[in-house]
């Protein structure tokens, strides 16, 4: 389930629809919290079209969140982050998919750097966690 405060929507093109699905889906899998996604398309100084930022209960699941997103992008879409996912535990693993970029934080790391509030002019979107 998902609670928008979009109120106008620009249509997804079939293949941006089936990434936003399966990386929604790999945060849920491994039981991500609080996710958002940010859809950037009406700035014009956006750094991506969308922003995924979730978060995980300990840094061992932080970088579990992320390796599943990598993991599924990678063996179901053939898609593969312009940066390596670090071999230590991370309180904040950023996966740049080019146009979508997913944030995986730690809950302090989180609150610290406040994204969605730099971000605040984008339309948002709240997902329940599975």
């Amino acid at each position: 389930m998902n609670t928008s405060t979009t109120t106008t929507r620009k249509a997804l093109s079939p293949n941006l629809e089936q990434r936003l699905d399966v990386i929604l889906d790999s945060i849920q899998d491994i039981k991500g919290k609080n996710i958002v996604r940010l859809d950037l398309r009406k700035l014009d100084d956006r750094p991506a079209e969308f922003f995924f930022i979730c978060e995980g209960e300990s840094t061992t699941q932080v970088r579990a969140i992320a390796e599943n997103v990598h993991r599924r992008m990678k063996h179901e879409l053939g898609e593969i982050t312009k940066n390596p996912i670090g071999s230590r535990p991370a309180n904040w693993v950023c996966l740049d998919y080019f146009d979508t970029v997913v944030h995986v934080f730690y809950p302090e790391t989180r609150a610290f750097y406040q994204i969605e509030e730099l971000w605040s002019d984008a339309d948002s979107t709240e997902y329940e966690s599975a």
